[in-house]
C-alpha cells in the first residue's frame, strides 16, 4: 500500500523511519555488541512484535535491514505484519568497535585504560580498528540519502543499531559529527522519523520530526 501524501507546501512526503533492534543478551548485560552477531532474546522478540504492531499504522513501502541478526530479526517481524519483503543492506552495521565488542565497560577501562580514556572523549582511538564516528555517520547517511531519492513520496524504514543510526542522523541534520552530542540514543525497538528539508537547496539535509518514539505508541 502506498503512503503517498501531500504536506501543506505541495510537496509530496517522503518518511524515513530509522529504528534499532530488539533487545540482545548482550544489551541486557551492558556489552558492547559492535558487529558480533548476536540474535535477539525473548524481550527482544516481543518488542520486535509490538513494534511490527506499530509499523502496520505507519505502512512503509520499503523496509531494509542491516545483515546482523538482531536487525534482521527485529525487521523479518515488521516485514511479515506489513507484508513487506525486507532488504538487507551492509551500509546499516553497527559501528565496529573492534577488540572491544562483547566486552563491559569496567573490562575496556581496565584493559586499555589510554584508549578508553581517548573514546570517553570522543576521539579517535588509533590501531585497534575501531571506527571513526564521521566514517559511520557518513555510509548510514549516504545510504538514506539514496533510499529516500529512490523511493519519492514513499516511506521507508530502516532497521538498524544504537551508535550507527544516532550517528547517521547527526550527519542527515547536517552537524557535526566529531562534535555534536545533543541526539540521544534510540532505545531497543524505538524509532525516529526524518523528512527531506525542501528549503536546504542542496538537497542533502533532513528535518528530525520524531525521536525515540515507542513501539507501542502509534
Amino acid at each position: 500500500m502506498s503512503s503517498i501524501t501531500a504536506g501543506m507546501n505541495g510537496h509530496v512526503r517522503t518518511r524515513l523511519i530509522l529504528a534499532r533492534h530488539g533487545q540482545t543478551d548482550y544489551n541486557r548485560e551492558a556489552r558492547l555488541q559492535g558487529q558480533v552477531d548476536i540474535p535477539l532474546n525473548a524481550v527482544g522478540r516481543k518488542q520486535a512484535r509490538a513494534l511490527a504492531a506499530a509499523m502496520v499504522e505507519q505502512e512503509p513501502d520499503v523496509i531494509v535491514s542491516s545483515p546482523l541478526t538482531r536487525a534482521h530479526e527485529t525487521a523479518l517481524e515488521v516485514g511479515k505484519a506489513c507484508g513487506i519483503d525486507v532488504v538487507v543492506d551492509e551500509a546499516f552495521l553497527e559501528r565496529g568497535f573492534g577488540p572491544w565488542e562483547g566486552l563491559r565497560g569496567e573490562e575496556i577501562r581496565s584493559r586499555w585504560p589510554q584508549e578508553h580514556a581517548l573514546w570517553r572523549e570522543h576521539r579517535s582511538v588509533p590501531g585497534l580498528g575501531i571506527e571513526d564516528r564521521p566514517d559511520v555517520a557518513r555510509r548510514v547517511a549516504d545510504r538514506c540519502h539514496q533510499l529516500v531519492a529512490e523511493n519519492t513520496g514513499m516511506t521507508v524504514l530502516v532497521v538498524g543499531h544504537g551508535a550507527a543510526t544516532t550517528l547517521g542522523i547527526t550527519e542527515l541534520l547536517g552537524l557535526n559529527t566529531d562534535t555534536f552530542r545533543g541526539i540521544g540514543g534510540l532505545q531497543n525497538c524505538h524509532r525516529s522519523v526524518l523528512e527531506p528539508l525542501y528549503s536546504d537547496p542542496t538537497g542533502e539535509r533532513m528535518r528530525l520530526v520524531s525521536h525515540n518514539i515507542a513501539p507501542d505508541f502509534i
